[in-house]
């Protein structure tokens, strides 16, 4: 996905998984491609959290970050 991203948004990313290797880091973002290389994604929804797990299982379970994935990237 990073081939996905302009220069600017992919050296911020690079920077950003630096800086969080063994560390407890909270990300907030729109884009999926930023959160992807998360050990555990928390999906909200109505300000609850609705679906968590890393990006392959979020995919496979074919709910609500199925379809934002599907939506960014189709």
């Amino acid at each position: 996905m990073a081939g996905r991203m302009d220069p600017e948004t992919g050296a911020i990313s690079a920077a950003l998984e630096r800086l969080r290797r063994g560390r407890t880091c909270f990300l907030i973002a729109h884009r999926l491609a930023t959160v992807r290389t998360a050990d555990r994604i928390l999906v909200l929804q109505d300000g609850r959290i609705a679906e968590q797990g890393t990006h392959q299982q979020l995919l496979d379970a074919g709910g609500i970050y199925r379809v934002l994935y599907d939506a960014q990237f189709s």
